[in-house]
């Protein structure tokens, strides 16, 4: 297994890509944490109020993180994540042909998309818990300490509004996982799956290669719907990819819309941190557009929008109500199609016959 990753390269790279961190003297300081400990407990019931989804698991845990520690924690939950798969793949390879230079080109693609990510992400909820490991570095909510001071000093964010407006997203992932007694057994259910099915043979890459030049040919975007992932899909993995859009896609929705509800009474800066954070979403450019294309990361772009779309068009029909009815049982939830149309999502619910409202 550990010849399919090379995990040191991984981080090594992870590392560089990062870059020099700005602010580095008041990522840590106590104020920042002391702030986040607050609003992370603040934000618990404040969305607990807006949701109704109340955590199960004890009370919410804020950690400031720097990027170092954020790209170590998700690489701790890539290697819990795809022990399986990688397994699989150093049993196919008898003849040895992916170690090692093959783990240490994979640790080094997987530690550039990690090191520009921790240069970007402000905040991540850890929905991996495993039951054999620490539970003191599981089920935590990550705040990345030197983003969000350069945010804050870039626009003037007022300080205290703008930590317990992030608090509220995070905390809301949280809340979905450890409120809805199903979610987290259903998504690691759905990606475990996916990854199960996964054929190790070089030569599948090969005729995705295959498609995506044709795909060209025929003017056709082929990283439009999943970057490489979702071009490699076979028919079966595909419909399994599109019920993990179509959640993702709703959980973060309903992230971005609770932040601005529950935090509607407490924090009159929101609308433009709305802004800013949207426009920094859709901004990037050049070679980082084209690498978050490739690599899938566009996709879950659009996800926030496409999924507060979803829910105003829902709740237009029939309230927090009709939306609540997503969260009863995994065959409520919508798929991507139906994120992207929401009316076949609402006729679904009616012709189940459900109390619609």
């Amino acid at each position: 297994m550990s010849d399919s990753v090379d995990w040191k390269t991984a981080r090594r790279v992870a590392s560089k890509v990062a870059a020099r961190q700005p602010f580095a003297e008041s990522y840590l300081d106590d104020q920042i944490v002391a702030d986040f400990d607050e609003f992370t407990e603040e934000a618990e019931q404040l969305v607990g109020e807006a949701t109704g989804l109340w955590s199960n698991s004890g009370k919410a845990r804020g950690r400031v993180a720097d990027r170092d520690m954020w790209i170590d924690a998700n690489i701790a939950s890539f290697q819990r994540l795809l022990r399986p798969l990688l397994s699989k793949m150093s049993e196919s390879d008898n003849d040895g042909l992916l170690a090692p230079v093959g783990g240490k080109i994979a640790g080094a693609e997987l530690g550039a998309m990690l090191g520009w990510m921790s240069s970007r992400v402000l905040g991540q909820y850890d929905l991996l818990v495993i039951e054999d490991e620490n539970p003191e570095d599981q089920d935590i909510v990550y705040y990345v300490g030197p983003n969000i001071v350069g945010l804050e000093r870039k626009y003037a964010f007022d300080t205290r509004e703008f930590r317990l407006w992030l608090a509220l997203h995070e905390v809301t992932h949280r809340a979905q996982f450890t409120g809805i007694p199903w979610l987290r057994e259903h998504f690691l259910g759905l990606v475990n799956g996916t990854l199960d099915s996964v054929d190790p043979d070089p030569g599948r890459f090969l005729d995705a290669l295959n498609r995506a030049l044709n795909m060209k040919k025929a003017g056709e975007d082929p990283l439009a719907d999943g970057g490489i992932m979702g071009l490699m899909a076979t028919g079966e993995q595909r419909e399994v990819l599109d019920q993990v859009a179509g959640l993702m896609s709703l959980l973060e929705g309903h992230g971005d819309v609770t932040m601005d509800r529950a935090g509607a009474d407490r924090i009159p800066g929101q609308e433009r941190f709305g802004k800013v954070l949207r426009g920094r979403r859709n901004g990037t450019r050049g070679f980082m557009k084209m690498f978050q294309r490739i690599m899938g990361i566009d996709s879950k772009i659009q996800q926030y929008q496409q999924g507060e779309d979803f829910i105003e068009v829902v709740e237009d029909h029939g309230g927090t109500e009709l939306l609540d009815l997503a969260w009863v049982e995994p065959g409520n939830l919508p798929s991507i199609t139906e994120i992207r149309d929401p009316k076949l999502w609402v006729a679904r619910m009616e012709a189940n016959k459900l109390d619609i409202a």
